[in-house]
Order: structure tokens, then C-alpha cells, then sequence
């Protein structure tokens, strides 16, 4: 057995772009979150899917470059780099007028999942918005990305709003997106 590599956290570069744009943030889930709307408000609730949901994002979605695939400029990223390879990485940027910081992505290489590499990666970029006076972490998922709500919700965000219009005309049309924030603090 071979032993543990370190993984290298750092600002990401520009000749790491590629390697950014070749991780795979696809995912499988046998459940989802279904939207329960009453008088008093909404809930989820866990549905199994039989057979498994596979879900993949089109690039165009991403939601952190220009207009015509450019990079946008006021978007910081973060990269988990492992023996060289960029595993993860994270994408945000900082509202001014509400000091919200907003995670327009986050992916793990599937290699690299579920050893902390997406927990690392929400700290530093929770810490690079609480460095720039972001009072709350903010994004936006699916209802159908089970995987990535526990996640969030490990990582300390919760539930804050939902939109059951947001994807008409997309890829993703029927399903909600959901909102979570988190609030930050001394060092995110």
C-alpha cells in the first residue's frame, strides 16, 4: 500500500486552467430532495430514485466565466493539487453591497472525494471572503444533488431559499434550486 499523498492547497494560476476545466463534477444519487410547499413554508424530503439519477453539468452552466467562455476577472479561485494534478478546486466572488460571499463553484475530482478535499477547499475560500469583510457565504445547487447538500450542510451552511423557476429553459428544467448560506466569522 502506498502511502498518503500530501495535497497542496494554494491560489489557483492561470496555466492551471485547464486542468480546472477537466475536472469531473458529475455525480450519481439514488435520492433527491423534493420540495414540500405548505401554508407556512417549504421542506424537503428524501425520495429514493430507482434507477440512480446521473447527472452532468454542460459547461455552459458553470456560472463563473464572461461572456464567450473568458474568464471573469473578479473571480478568485482556489486548486487542491495532488502529486502535481489539480483534484478540486473552488470558484468564488464577493458581493460588495451585502458582503456576501458567493461560491459559484466547487468540484472534486471523483479520485478525490470524500477525503475532506471539498472541506479544505469551502475553508479557504470562506477565509479568503471573511479577509475581504464577506459577513455570509452563499450558493446555489439543485435539489437533486443530494451529495453536495450533505456536504454543505457538513460544512456548516443551511437552507435559505428556493427558486422553482430558475432552471426553465435549461438542462436542468423541473428540478428547484436551492439556496444555503452560511455565516462567517473570524477566519471563515
Amino acid at each position: 500500500m502506498s502511502p498518503e499523498r500530501h495535497i497542496v492547497y494554494r491560489q489557483a494560476r492561470p496555466e492551471d486552467r485547464e486542468q480546472i476545466d477537466a475536472i469531473d463534477d458529475s455525480f450519481t444519487t439514488d435520492t433527491v430532495y423534493e420540495v414540500v410547499a405548505g401554508d407556512e413554508g417549504f421542506a424537503l424530503r428524501p425520495a429514493f430514485v430507482d434507477p440512480p439519477l446521473v447527472k452532468t453539468f454542460p459547461d455552459d452552466e458553470d456560472g463563473e466565466d464572461g461572456e464567450d467562455g473568458e474568464v471573469a476577472d473578479d473571480v478568485h479561485r482556489e486548486v487542491a493539487v495532488d502529486d502535481g494534478t489539480v483534484c478540486g478546486f473552488v470558484a468564488v466572488g464577493i458581493e460588495q453591497w451585502h458582503r456576501r460571499l458567493v461560491i459559484h463553484q466547487i468540484a472534486v475530482a471523483s479520485t478525490h472525494r470524500g477525503r475532506g478535499v471539498g472541506a479544505t477547499l469551502m475553508q479557504r475560500a470562506c477565509a479568503y471572503g471573511s479577509r475581504l469583510g464577506a459577513r455570509t457565504a452563499w450558493l446555489e445547487t439543485t435539489n437533486v444533488n443530494v451529495p453536495a447538500i450533505r456536504a454543505y450542510r457538513r460544512m456548516g451552511f443551511t437552507l435559505c431559499g428556493l427558486d422553482t423557476t430558475l432552471y426553465r429553459g435549461t438542462s436542468s428544467e423541473g428540478e428547484t434550486a436551492l439556496f444555503m448560506s452560511k455565516a462567517l466569522g473570524a477566519g471563515g
